[in-house]
């Protein structure tokens, strides 16, 4: 039996899109760059990054984008043995605009159907997803079946335990992937009943809970079941609390923002490798805020994630320079 992977994360992949021109609509935008995109994805390459050993479970079109989604996995050090492709369905494509400090549309392209969504229960590698030091699943890949039960089978397989063997639910809201809002309270709430951290933006978490208040929704998610509650905050950075009563509220660290799409991917990847190494609520907020924050002065995403190093120095600055 191979060693277990240090992540194996499951749900969204695609191509982004992106503009090389910054405060410019789409109608006007004259080019754009290719990159590998998709939260799970993007999740998956940040921790690579910093050095984890990772795969990634989803599914693309049959055709030259899902090959270029192969390759560029493969190039950013992630196990693409569980990336399978859809016969029928074209691989997504994600269009966004850049208009620099926080607005960041994004124009999703995934008709008739994504093939992330056609992740089946039956082809899981079950054993695998239950061995993996941390197990990441998104909100998306609750929004229509077969990507549903597969998603909570997955979760089912998971061993119960403390958030260093962790399960994660990112809560990944997309309005536009469900037809009602509240449609997917249900859905997140068995979710969360496997999950032992729970991750999400204000928005997120007051789907998953009802609560926008960032210390209350962090006490419902707990009470959803998690070990950890991680509420990202925006400009007023990131809170942490966990069933033992510990906290950590840390603001974000100053940037000169060029596209914040893909920061909170990065913070995944950079939570993944403080959890894997054992550290405390307030140095893995830390740490995952400054990966954030690096990917918010970068353009792409993907290829935007940094390096070990990199995030060390900007948290010893205490800014990214």
């Amino acid at each position: 039996m191979t060693d277990p992977y240090d992540v194996i994360t499951m749900g969204r992949i695609g191509v982004d899109l992106y503009p090389l021109q910054s405060g410019v609509s789409l109608a006007e935008v004259t080019s754009f760059g290719k990159f590998l995109g998709g939260s799970a994805s993007n999740v998956a390459v940040a921790a690579a990054r910093l050095g984890r050993r990772v795969a990634v479970v989803t599914r693309t079109g049959e055709d030259p984008f899902g090959t270029y989604l192969h390759r560029a996995l493969r190039e950013f050090g992630v196990d693409d043995r569980w990336v399978s492709g859809v016969a029928g369905l074209p691989t997504p494509v994600t269009f966004c605009e850049v208009f620099p400090p926080d607005d960041f549309p994004l124009y999703f392209y995934r008709q008739p159907k994504a093939p992330d969504l056609e992740i089946h229960a039956s082809e899981l590698d079950l054993d695998a997803i239950a061995a993996a030091r941390i197990f990441w699943m998104t909100g998306t890949g609750l929004c229509a079946e077969p990507s549903r039960t597969a998603t909570l089978a997955a979760l089912a397989a998971r061993p119960a335990g403390a958030p260093a063997g962790a399960t994660v639910f990112d809560l990944d809201w997309r309005p536009m992937f469900w037809a009602d809002p509240r449609e997917a309270r249900p859905h997140y709430a068995a979710a969360l009943a496997h999950a032992t951290v729970a991750v999400g933006n204000l928005d997120e978490v007051e789907i998953a809970t009802g609560e926008r208040e960032p210390l209350a929704a962090a006490r419902a998610l707990l009470d959803a079941g998690v070990e950890l509650a991680v509420v990202k905050q925006g400009p007023k950075g990131v809170l942490a609390l966990n069933r033992a009563g510990e906290s950590a509220e840390v603001p974000p660290l100053p940037v000169t923002v060029l596209n914040g799409l893909g920061a909170g991917d990065a913070f995944g990847g950079a939570l993944c490798h403080g959890l894997l190494a054992g550290w405390d609520l307030e140095r893995i907020m830390r740490y995952a805020n400054a990966a954030g924050a690096i990917v918010a002065s970068r353009l792409e995403c993907s290829s935007a994630m940094p390096f070990s190093g990199e995030v060390a120095s900007a948290v010893e600055a205490g800014a990214v320079t």
